[in-house]
C-alpha cells in the first residue's frame, strides 16, 4: 500500500513542538503518521527526539526520524509498536528544550557563515549542530586566532540588532539563478516538489535552508568561539557556544 508523503508542520512553524496525528503505517518500531512536528535532521541539524502519547495514555519514546524515498517520515521508537494501532490518533511532542537549543545554534551559524563568506571568502565544508555546542568548518585562507576574535565580535553585533527571521519558498528555477543563497562548498540544499526553502534574517541575510530557527536574532544569546582547529587546507574548524545574554 502506497503511503502519502508526511506533512511537515515544522516547515510552516519552527515553533511547532506538538500536534495531533493519525498513524498510517507501522513497521516493527517505526511509525509513520499523516503529519508530524518532528524535524528529520539535515544540514548539520540532528533529528528531533520526543514522545508519542496514545489515546489510552500509554506512550512511546521517539529516538530518531528517518525519511524514505517517498518522503514518508518514520518515527523510530525504542520498542516495537502494535500494528493494530494503524488508524489510531496520537499526540506527538518533540523534546522542546532540545529543539530550542538546536534552533538557537542553527540560527547563529547562519550569522557566522554569512560573515565568514562576506568578509573572509569562507565557504562551509562541514557542520555539526548540538545542544551544548556546535562546530562548523570553513575553507579559509589566512586562518589566525585574530580572525576568530573578529568573527566573534561581528556575530555578537548582529545578534544584538534583533533581526526578525522568516522562511519562504522559491522555485527551483529561481534558486538556480540565486548564487547568493548558497553557503556550502559542495553540499546542496534539498529541492522538494520543485521548490527550495529560504530562511531570511531580515535586513542581514537569506540562504537556502530546511532547518528550524528562532523568531529573532536577539533570542540566540551570547556567542563565543571557544576553540579552533586547523584540519587542513579546506577545513578550518570553529567550536562555538551560546549562553543567555
Amino acid at each position: 500500500m502506497k503511503i502519502n508523503p508526511t506533512i511537515r508542520l515544522y516547515l510552516e512553524d519552527d515553533h511547532c513542538f506538538e500536534t495531533a496525528a493519525t498513524v498510517v503505517a507501522i513497521q516493527d518500531n517505526r511509525i509513520a503518521f499523516d503529519q508530524t512536528c518532528f524535524h528529520p535532521g539535515g544540514g548539520g541539524q540532528p533529528p528531533d527526539t520526543g514522545i508519542i502519547t496514545w489515546q489510552n495514555g500509554e506512550s512511546a519514546e521517539v529516538t530518531s526520524i528517518q525519511v524514505d524515498a517517498d518522503d514518508v517520515f518514520w518515527h523510530i521508537c525504542t520498542e516495537s509498536v502494535n500494528p493494530n494501532r494503524i488508524g489510531e490518533n496520537a499526540q506527538l511532542a518533540v523534546n522542546k528544550d532540545r529543539r530550542l537549543a538546536l534552533m538557537r545554534y542553527h540560527t547563529v551559524l547562519h550569522v557566522l557563515n554569512t560573515i565568514a563568506l562576506r568578509d573572509y571568502s569562507g565557504w562551509i565544508t562541514g557542520v555539526q549542530i548540538g545542544e551544548d555546542y556546535s562546530r562548523i568548518d570553513f575553507k579559509l585562507e589566512n586562518f589566525t586566532s585574530v580572525l576568530a576574535v573578529e568573527l566573534e565580535e561581528k556575530v555578537n553585533a548582529v545578534l544584538q540588532q534583533n533581526h526578525p527571521l522568516k522562511a519562504y519558498y522559491i522555485s527551483e528555477a529561481e534558486f538556480h539563478q540565486r548564487d547568493d543563497l548558497l553557503r556550502t562548498l559542495e553540499a546542496k540544499p534539498p529541492i522538494t516538489h520543485g521548490q527550495v526553502r529560504v530562511v531570511e534574517i531580515e535586513g542581514f541575510d537569506a540562504q537556502a535552508c530546511g532547518g528550524t530557527h528562532v523568531h529573532s536574532t536577539l533570542e540566540v544569546g551570547k556567542f563565543s568561539i571557544y576553540r579552533t582547529d586547523n584540519k587542513g587546507r579546506n577545513n578550518k574548524r570553529f567550536y562555538v557556544r551560546l549562553k543567555e545574554s
